[in-house]
């Protein structure tokens, strides 16, 4: 029987370079999995990742390995993800919010440990988010002018807090949120209105916070669609809150709260709807959105998954100040309008 092949690739610049000075020994682990491992270094080229990705599928590995944040792991399943024959992924989170690897339970920040739930032999046949029949998504896609506002956020902030970065900017940004008309078809019927976001998760991990689709399931072929009817910006202060207190939000009056295969997101004026793929831009609405239920088999630590008793980390901890400091600052602003 043939030995099995591994494929690492991985961003030389993600982390402060972790992953550069542990490639030998993350090597040397899979070796001692019974992998014939190989490395990749990403380059700046675009597309270096998903290219690399493509190639190594074609060729036969048997496992490929993305390292780095999420941009090199969205890349490298935009590589695999169009291919009839896929090879099993794994992940070795090393950028900064890490939402597929929170969802995976993989140890964020330590290639070693992330590289040793392999031996684990643990699997998820999960699913995977596909957008304008060709671009692929591991966690969110969103719209309206409330993540329109994330492209505004500063390259610093970003890098620190992730996608939900726009809540250290407070009320600063938000009196800028509206609504805006859209009709959105989804298994359920459809929604015609004004929304001021609209998000599709895959996971429950969302810039770090797990409570904005907390019953989100990784392999059940469905997202979590929520729609957000206000532009209020008290509404969205107590929506902030909500969520913070476990994901009460999810009742809230201003949420539509959907399980769904498929969405259709269509703009009911001419004017441009950006959508936001795993906090990136993606092209604008329409579109449609299609979950391919079980695409793609990765390692997990599946121990943990079910574990719900999971103490926060130092980052989650740093997003909850944020937040908890922009629900302050919305209190202030409430008063002085009163």
């Amino acid at each position: 029987m043939a030995q099995k092949r591994a494929r690492l690739i991985y961003n030389p610049t993600s982390g402060q370079e972790i992953m550069k000075k542990n490639v030998a020994q993350v090597l040397d682990i899979l070796e001692g999995f019974g992998f014939e491992t190989s490395a990749f270094q990403t380059t700046p080229e675009p597309d270096s990742a998903k290219n690399e990705a493509a190639r190594a599928a074609q060729v036969g590995f048997d496992l490929v390995i993305a390292a780095g944040g999420d941009g090199t792991i969205n890349e490298v399943v935009n590589g695999i993800a169009p291919l009839e024959h896929r090879p099993q992924m794994a992940i070795i989170p090393t950028g900064t919010t890490n939402d597929l690897a929170r969802a995976l339970k993989i140890p964020r920040g330590n290639p070693i440990k992330a590289a040793q739930i392999i031996g684990k032999n643990q699997i998820i046949q999960m699913d995977i988010g596909r957008a304008h029949s060709n671009v692929y998504f591991i966690n969110i896609a969103a719209a309206g002018t409330l993540t329109e506002l994330t492209y505004s956020v500063p390259s610093q902030l970003k890098t620190m807090f992730g996608y939900l970065a726009y809540l250290a900017k407070g009320v600063e940004l938000l009196p800028r949120v509206r609504k805006a008309p859209v009709r959105i078809t989804h298994d359920e019927g459809v929604f015609e209105g004004g929304a001021s976001l609209i998000f599709a998760a895959i996971t429950n991990s969302v810039g770090g916070f797990e409570t904005i689709a907390p019953d989100a399931k990784l392999d059940d072929g469905q997202f979590t669609l929520i729609i957000v009817k206000t532009a209020n910006l008290i509404d969205i202060a107590h929506l902030v809150r909500k969520l913070l207190q476990g994901g009460k939000h999810i009742g809230d009056k201003h949420i539509d709260y959907i399980k769904t295969s498929k969405i259709v997101i269509e703009p009911l004026t001419d004017e441009r709807m950006m959508i936001n793929l795993d906090g990136e831009y993606g092209g604008d609405a329409p579109i449609i959105l299609e979950n391919l239920k079980n695409h793609i088999s990765f390692y997990a630590d599946t121990d943990e998954i079910s574990d719900d008793a999971l103490e926060l980390d130092a980052q989650e901890l740093a997003l909850e100040a944020i937040a908890q400091k922009f629900s302050h600052e919305v209190d202030e602003f409430d008063q002085e309008e009163k």
